[in-house]
């Protein structure tokens, strides 16, 4: 649905892109990551048609966004991490405003009636949009972003500001969006993405680091896979019999324990699932698993490695030159 090759945006002597090239698909959810200042609104105002750009291309449908840029917008809904809400407006009146600056053709009354449903915002359609909950006015501003029904969804930092409930809201929301829709999530929070996003990819500086499914982000910087496991037995043999199963690289006891479960950390080769080899060779003791999770990287340590490991390169390089 949406195809960014060779980007190239400079301000004065800062490469803010760096010929960054990705797509995404009908009705995936890419979450598109990175610190702050690395580039990702710079991105997402590019291919919503806000931004000019040096060179390269985006195509929304099809459509050049450069050569047709009133036929690739119709197909956008854009929620920037400000969003554009007249706070004196009903929401009520707001959407409807929205529908006539978008020159919608859908019935304007089920339209918008459809789309208050989705983001469970119908309660509050005659409420002052500044008398609203910071959630209740991202809610809105992704209904603005949905009239029109495009096929490509981009929302910048949606999440931002918001408290733990909200955030889940938020998210449970783009989920369902996804189903219908194309989805660009941009954030620079790993976690934010994990919950929503098909697949993932990372920029920093304006380069691409990573382009990968969300459950293998872990490749992109080759990090050993860590799994939280709950398992219902004897401590120290249960232990010792996890240290023994194919393709586990360290295990260890935590201090959590819940009735007649305890918690362990499990660590295995990225390249390399033992989820089932842990899981017969429980079984065959009968010693229940109660809850098995995988637990996530942190950004900082996405970044650090993949930095960490281009500035190697680029060391390397020179070095290798004199």
């Amino acid at each position: 649905m949406i195809e960014v090759s060779n980007l190239v945006k400079v301000y004065g002597t800062n490469v803010a892109l760096d010929g960054i090239s990705f797509a995404a698909g009908e009705r995936e959810v890419l979450g598109f990551l990175g610190p702050n200042g690395a580039g990702k609104s710079t991105a997402m105002n590019i291919m919503t048609g806000f931004l000019s750009y040096n060179s390269g291309t985006v195509k929304v449908g099809g459509v050049d966004i450069s050569e047709k840029p009133d036929e690739a917008k119709k197909l956008i809904g854009f929620l920037p991490e400000q969003p554009p809400l007249y706070q004196d407006m009903t929401v009520r009146e707001y959407l409807n405003f929205v529908y006539d600056l978008k020159d919608c053709k859908f019935n304007r009354e089920k339209h918008i009636e459809e789309i208050c449903k989705v983001t469970r915002i119908t309660d509050v359609r005659k409420r002052l949009i500044k008398n609203l909950s910071k959630g209740y006015r991202q809610r809105v501003g992704i209904a603005q972003a949905l009239i029109g029904n495009p096929k490509v969804l981009i929302f910048d930092e949606p999440t931002v500001g918001l408290d733990p409930k909200q955030i889940i809201e938020v998210r449970n929301l783009i989920r369902t969006l996804g189903r219908e829709h194309t989805v660009i999530l941009s954030t620079h929070i790993l976690s934010e993405v994990q919950a929503v996003a098909d697949r993932i990819i990372i920029i920093n500086e304006g380069k691409l680091l990573a382009d990968e499914k969300t459950e293998n982000i872990n490749r992109a910087i080759n990090e050993n896979v860590r799994y939280m496991v709950k398992i219902c037995g004897p401590q120290r043999e249960v232990l010792d019999a996890i240290r023994a199963v194919d393709g586990v690289l360290h295990a260890e006891i935590s201090s959590e324990r819940e009735k007649d479960s305890f918690t362990y950390h499990v660590e295995s080769e990225h390249s390399f699932d033992m989820r089932k080899n842990l899981f017969f060779a429980m079984a065959e003791k009968n010693w229940p698993i109660v809850a098995m999770e995988q637990e996530g990287v942190s950004l900082e340590d996405v970044f650090i490695k993949l930095t960490d490991s281009k500035s190697l390169a680029q060391n390397t390089r020179r070095g290798g030159r004199r």
